[in-house]
């Protein structure tokens, strides 16, 4: 919106996990989303990810350093064209750090590079399940960006995923971290809305670019854990 009765500004959903409005600006928008499109051509491209009980995610994905399939990580595309993962561009690594450090502080960056990017498209009728990211160094913090359509991001506690959690609304541009006793907080996108992207970004849909530092030596082993945001 250009103008708004109460503009949004930075919220503590919970301890460890805040929302930072507009943190990305147009600019910044427009060569994430540049950079997504090539990201998500095959090889090692844009997928449908299928659980082992024979669930189909609604959102598509592509993983950047280490590909995520359920329920572990792998250098090549497990579960796909078998193709090796494309790598963790180092200015999104440093993005990573820079969200961090603009919604938790110096004191919660973490020493290591952010390695995994999972990249999730939403289109109209796409949602994602209550849920942890627990396959990853747990103390690191999760950095998540948005770009496109608003969603409704739901963020519970980390015990069950059902209440109690709050609702936030996640527009283009939009960053969301959680670390610390909030890591493994439960999370979920219940539904997208429709045609609410900035029409100078030209996307259809919405993309959540999740950062994450694995804890992962070079040779990758199986771990179990749940779904990705």
């Amino acid at each position: 919106m250009d103008a708004e009765l109460f503009p949004r500004s930075r919220r503590e959903i919970a301890p460890g996990a805040v929302h930072v409005p507009d943190w990305l600006d147009a600019d910044g928008q427009r060569r994430l989303l540049k950079a997504c499109r090539e990201w998500a051509r095959p090889p090692a491209g844009l997928r449908t990810v299928h659980t082992p009980g024979g669930g189909t995610m609604t959102a598509r994905q592509v993983c950047l350093g280490w590909h995520w399939y359920p329920y572990g990580y792998a250098r090549t595309v497990v579960d796909g064209d078998g193709a090796p993962v494309k790598p963790m561009p180092g200015r999104l690594a440093a993005l990573g750090h820079e969200a961090v450090l603009a919604a938790l502080g110096p004191q919660a960056v973490p020493p290591e590079p952010y390695d995994i990017a999972l990249i999730n498209f939403y289109d109209a009728d796409a949602h994602m399940g209550m849920h942890r990211d627990s396959d990853e160094k747990p103390n690191a913090p999760v950095v998540s960006l948005s770009l496109g359509d608003s969603c409704v991001f739901r963020f519970g506690n980390n015990e069950t995923r059902a209440r109690p959690y709050t609702d936030i609304e996640l527009r283009s541009g939009d960053l969301f971290v959680f670390g610390g006793t909030a890591r493994l907080a439960h999370h979920g996108v219940p539904r997208v809305h429709p045609g609410t992207a900035p029409p100078e970004l030209g996307l259809s849909g919405r993309l959540n670019i999740t950062l994450r530092v694995s804890g992962l030596r070079p040779a990758p082993k199986r771990i179990m854990g749940d779904s990705p945001s």
